[in-house]
């Protein structure tokens, strides 16, 4: 379970980050970011510091897939894959590259969720061999 959440979780991290690449060769979107605005919305500090943060939420999740106890995971997870969901959908655009990559992003959150809420979260029972 630990391997899936964190697998999925990469996907999402890099399916993120290639979202960006590909936007930057729009030249509209670079004219824009030129100017200094971002889908019409201006480039500033705090946008940056946002975004940053709202990246950093697939990242630290790889990480705590693996190392979190399970009741804690699931509840992290329960709110780090709607949090991340609410960035793509709102920080996203409309072109079809965008729509693309944030459908596949959505459904591996979607699968992210269920699984988490689907986590056993109780400890293991050990019987004493014999």
């Amino acid at each position: 379970m630990r391997a899936r959440l964190s697998t999925l979780w990469i996907v999402v991290l890099f399916t993120m980050l290639y979202a960006d690449v590909l936007s930057f060769l729009d030249a509209e979107f670079l004219r824009g970011l030129m100017a200094g605005h971002a889908g019409g919305v201006p480039v500033t500090s705090a946008l940056l510091v946002g975004s940053a943060v709202m990246v950093e939420i697939p990242i630290v999740m790889v990480v705590s897939s693996r190392v979190l106890k399970p009741a804690v995971m699931r509840r992290v997870t329960l709110v780090a894959a709607p949090l991340t969901a609410a960035f793509v959908i709102g920080g996203g655009s409309v072109k079809p590259h965008y729509l693309v990559l944030a459908a596949v992003e959505l459904v591996c959150l979607a699968v992210i969720v269920r699984l988490a809420w689907r986590m056993e979260t109780s400890p293991a029972v050990t019987r004493p061999a014999g």
